[in-house]
């Protein structure tokens, strides 16, 4: 693998962190499986590339598709709490009217970038190269990110949060609003999601309305991986683990698709994660047997 394909690598991997982020906090922590998030990733793309084309500081246009994200997750969320719809259905109602209003947003397919400033070429010095530049910022915005969740879960709102999604009856019973913890928990899931979706579309040169395709995918893929590097019950590690699991996630596809004597090509890219998805189930199971042989 070249440093430019490393380099590549690592740059998607810690903006599809930031999905894993997102993806942990609906899955793992409220235990809500929502599929919106192949929605509000060229959601945020969507609105992050429609307003920098129109001129729009790019700092404030992220911002925007940050807070977009999080509306469509609160949407999904009042979508259950309310109207009872059933967690899953409600993320898929969500997933598939977000396809067309992505479309109404962008007017077209696709919007291109590649002349227009963007987050990194504003932060990036110009002497500085390129690829290795975005995968630095990236790298300080995913820590900011870790760091913010972390303190946030660790207030009494984060551990309501929590709580809602590990036993919502006791949670109410403890005076817990649990509905009201499900829509803010989504809003921050799919706020990360929409963060991420314009972050990427700055990063290839422009949004496309198939780019959310498979997001899901690789955020639990992401999240599957790093929890079987890193298992822990500590929000730190559980974090530091979603992170790790994407970007070891993308370097295994990268490696897979730029190994010639492996024979792979850019169309097996399901079929690799698939596979790696496989692994990551099968290792804890492994160990599991390991350790009661050594018991014995």
């Amino acid at each position: 693998m070249s440093w430019f394909s490393f380099f590549g690598a690592l740059e998607i991997g810690l903006i599809f962190s930031l999905v894993a982020l997102g993806v942990f906090i609906s899955f793992r922590l409220l235990r809500f499986p929502d599929l919106t998030v192949d929605g509000s990733f060229p959601l945020g793309g969507a609105i992050g590339a429609v307003c920098i084309a129109g001129g729009m500081d790019p700092f404030l246009a992220t911002l925007l598709a940050m807070l977009a994200g999080a509306l469509a997750g609160v949407v999904t969320a009042l979508l259950n709490v309310y109207l009872k719809i059933m967690d899953l259905l409600a993320s898929i109602l969500m997933m598939i009217a977000l396809y067309s209003v992505n479309l109404r947003i962008m007017g077209r397919p696709n919007i291109p970038l590649i002349m227009e400033p963007t987050v990194f070429s504003v932060l990036q010095p110009d002497w500085f190269a390129d690829y290795i530049g975005r995968p630095l910022i990236m790298i300080a915005v995913v820590i900011l990110a870790k760091l913010a969740l972390d303190a946030y879960f660790a207030t009494r709102q984060g551990l309501a949060i929590r709580a809602t999604g590990s036993n919502p009856r006791m949670a109410r019973a403890q005076g817990v609003n649990t509905g009201a913890m499900i829509i803010l928990g989504m809003a921050i899931s799919n706020g990360l999601v929409g963060l991420a979706g314009a972050l990427f579309a700055q990063t290839q040169g422009g949004a496309d309305i198939s780019m959310g395709i498979g997001t899901i995918v690789i955020g639990l893929a992401a999240v599957i991986v790093g929890e079987s590097i890193l298992p822990s019950r500590k929000i730190f590690m559980l974090t530091l683990a979603v992170i790790l699991g994407a970007v070891v996630y993308r370097f295994f596809i990268a490696l897979a698709l730029n190994s010639d004597f492996i024979g792979l090509e850019a169309q097996d890219l399901n079929l690799v994660t698939a596979v790696l998805v496989t692994i990551a189930l099968v290792i804890p199971l492994f160990k599991q047997r390991l350790a009661r042989r050594r018991s014995i």
